[in-house]
């Protein structure tokens, strides 16, 4: 597919082929990909019905059907439409009725070329944010997702992981960038992998990790270069942005960026052209960038390590993904997913995890997020001959972390309830309760019930053996 089939299209209506020649060239000149031109006002409708249109640029005086009367036929069904009008009288009755009647902007012809970009670019993105937040709309009022398979390799039952595929979902057919927040881990290359296959581009994924790039590195990878551009370029080697052209770029860590590379990154979205290493003819970017980072931004704007204007073309939209420890629901799926993977991957009969390891899992704070997780499946199974899969492992390197889970611990109503009941309660019985609210939030087991409580499971033993519990 095309990208001019994938865009919203630029809808240009006057009576005057010329005009529309010479209008469509100069769009086209400035990146919109998919202009469409109609001379015959009573056509209009129909190509409304068989096209997806972002913004309607339409003449004010034509034969058959007037503009006037046109715009009030569109805005009754194609509301959300932007519209703007063109005429070539200069006339302040004309601009107010075109207004009341629902026009978004009005231009007086000859069009100088400079206001004529700004207005259409305008109202094109008005147009895309109206038709990605009617579709964010109906899809959550759905409950289903257009592309389910977009996502097939991100394994969660999480609602509100389920809430950013509806959101993935709205704003990936946009050429706008995307911002993916998240601690490392959490999937982020994933989420761009999905956005690529939802948004319909023809060009292929391509990923690089910009940290540890200094800026000769970051433009020849990114840009290329010309022959002899420097010394051994003994020929010319095109850069990412040219091998990603109608496809995805994801620009991994670009929180990592350093400040003369980032003046780089800012000229190519702001002008959508780079010049490779040598060269000095300007060549056009055909890709959507989509970037990553585990590092706050904001706070880097506030220090001054990364440029603000930067920041805001970056964040055109923008998704934070949840760390592992609060989505503990994944958490089982994920186990039986790592499970399967490595035990095909090391021509291994599956194992069988023990009943009580997704409550250990659950109680640990999983720094390394999703991509720690597969790391300790991996350990175990390559460790461990039987059928069914020892604690062992993962108790040793989780041991030292774990924590009541935020959504099970007591409330403090509750504590105090519990523990002064008709007179002032003694150690024993704060030790008590204690003890009985750890081992009810471990599930009876002992070993998680002493790791909530902060001593040895030894200690534990001792203090069940003299208490009434």
């Amino acid at each position: 597919m095309s990208t001019a089939a994938t865009e919203p299209a630029i809808l240009l209506a006057d009576d005057e082929e010329e005009l529309l020649f010479s209008t469509r060239l100069i769009l086209r000149r400035e990146g919109f990909t998919n202009v469409l031109t109609e001379s015959d006002s009573r056509r209009v409708t129909a190509v409304l019905e068989e096209h997806p249109v972002a913004v309607l640029v339409l003449d004010m005086t034509m034969p058959h059907l007037s503009g006037l009367d046109l715009l009030r036929q569109v805005k009754g069904t194609h509301p959300g439409l932007p519209v703007v009008m063109m005429t070539a009288v200069n006339d302040v009755e004309t601009a107010v009725a075109c207004m009341q009647a629902g026009a978004d902007n009005y231009l007086v012809k000859p069009v100088d070329r400079t206001r004529l970009i700004a207005t259409v670019r305008t109202c094109y993105d008005l147009g895309r944010a109206r038709t990605e937040l009617d579709r964010l709309r109906r899809q959550l009022s759905a409950g289903t997702l257009e592309n389910e398979d977009a996502f097939r390799d991100i394994i969660t039952v999480s609602s509100r992981m389920r809430s950013i595929f509806f959101y993935l979902e709205s704003v990936a057919p946009s050429r706008q960038p995307l911002l993916i927040t998240g601690e490392t881990g959490t999937g982020k290359e994933l989420v761009a992998r999905a956005i690529h296959a939802l948004s319909g581009g023809r060009g292929p994924f391509v990923a690089v990790n910009l940290a540890g790039l200094d800026d000769t590195m970051f433009s020849d990878t990114l840009f290329g270069h010309q022959r002899g551009a420097f010394t051994g370029a003994d020929r010319a080697r095109d850069g990412l942005v040219s091998r990603a052209e109608a496809g995805t770029l994801f620009l991994d860590e670009i929180g990592d960026l350093s400040p003369s590379s980032q003046v780089k990154l800012l000229r190519l979205l702001q002008e959508g052209e780079y010049l490779p290493l040598g060269g000095d003819v300007p060549r056009i970017c055909g890709a959507r960038i989509v970037t990553a980072t585990h590092v706050d931004l904001k706070a880097g704007m506030e220090s001054g390590r990364f440029r603000s204007d930067l920041y805001y073309r970056l964040c055109s939209h923008q998704v934070a993904l949840p760390p592992l420890r609060e989505r503990p629901e994944d958490i089982p799926l994920l186990v039986e997913h790592f499970l399967d993977k490595t035990a095909k991957a090391l021509n291994k009969a599956r194992p069988t995890a023990p009943p009580e390891l997704n409550r250990y899992l659950a109680a640990y704070r999983f720094p390394g997020n999703i991509r720690e997780l597969e790391a300790l499946v991996r350990d175990a199974v390559a460790r461990h001959p039987g059928r069914i899969l020892s604690l062992e492992p993962f108790l040793t390197a989780i041991s030292s972390d774990l924590a009541i889970p935020p959504d099970s611990a007591p409330s403090e109503e509750r504590c105090r309830t519990c523990l002064l009941k008709e007179r002032f309660p003694t150690l024993k019985d704060a030790e008590e309760y204690l003890i009985g609210e750890a081992l009810e939030l471990a599930g009876g087991n002992q070993r998680l019930a002493a790791s909530y409580l902060g001593i040895t499971r030894q200690a534990l033993n001792k203090r069940l053996s003299r208490s009434s519990l």
